[in-house]
C-alpha cells in the first residue's frame, strides 16, 4: 500500500504574461494582454535611470497580468505556439519561461489592426503544498531544498502532462 505523498505533488501556481515597452508600444501591450486573458494587466514602472534606452525612475516600462484560475488552459494555447518545444535552457528552478514573437500564431485570436504585430513572454511558476510557509506574514517557516522544484522535475512534468519536448 504505498501511496503517493502529497506534499510531493508538483502544480502550476501561475501563469505570467508580460511585454516591454514605452509609451504607444505600452498602450498596444495592455490591449493585447487584455485580448489574451480578458483581465486587466497591471502597467510596471521602472525603478532606474537608464540613460542609453531614455529610461528614468517611474517610468511606465512594461506590461503584466497573471493568470492563477485554471492556468493550464491558457499554457496549452500558448505551448501550441511553439509547437510544444523547449530548450533546456529556459528552465529554472520552480520557473521556467519562453517567448512568444506575433500573438497571432495563438489559435482563435485574430490579428488586431491597432496593435499590429506584437510579441510577449510567458513565465510559468510551479509550487508544492506547503510553499505558503516560506511566503506568509505570521510564523514564517523554513523549506528545505529538496521542497523546490528542479529542472529534471519540470521536465518530467510538462513530458506527462504536457507533451512537451525538450531541445
Amino acid at each position: 500500500m504505498s501511496k503517493e505523498n502529497i506534499m510531493r505533488e508538483i502544480k502550476i501556481e501561475k501563469v505570467v504574461l508580460s511585454t516591454g515597452g514605452t509609451g504607444e508600444d505600452l498602450e498596444k501591450g495592455v490591449k493585447l494582454l487584455k485580448i489574451l486573458t480578458g483581465k486587466k494587466p497591471a502597467k510596471m514602472k521602472s525603478k532606474k535611470r537608464i540613460p542609453s534606452w531614455s529610461v528614468r525612475p517611474n517610468l511606465e516600462v512594461g506590461t503584466v497580468v497573471t493568470i492563477r484560475k485554471n492556468p493550464e488552459e491558457l499554457l496549452k494555447r500558448m505551448l501550441i505556439t511553439i509547437d510544444n518545444v523547449l530548450k533546456k535552457k529556459q528552465i529554472s528552478e520552480n520557473n521556467f519561461s519562453f517567448g512568444i514573437k506575433e500573438y497571432i500564431e495563438i489559435p482563435g485570436v485574430e490579428y488586431q489592426r491597432d496593435i499590429g504585430i506584437m510579441g510577449f513572454d510567458v513565465t510559468v511558476v510551479f509550487k508544492r503544498t506547503g510553499r505558503r510557509v516560506k511566503l506568509r506574514k505570521i510564523k514564517k517557516g523554513k523549506i528545505p531544498k529538496k521542497h523546490m522544484i528542479s529542472k529534471d522535475e519540470i521536465i518530467k512534468f510538462m513530458e506527462e502532462k504536457f507533451q512537451t519536448r525538450f531541445e
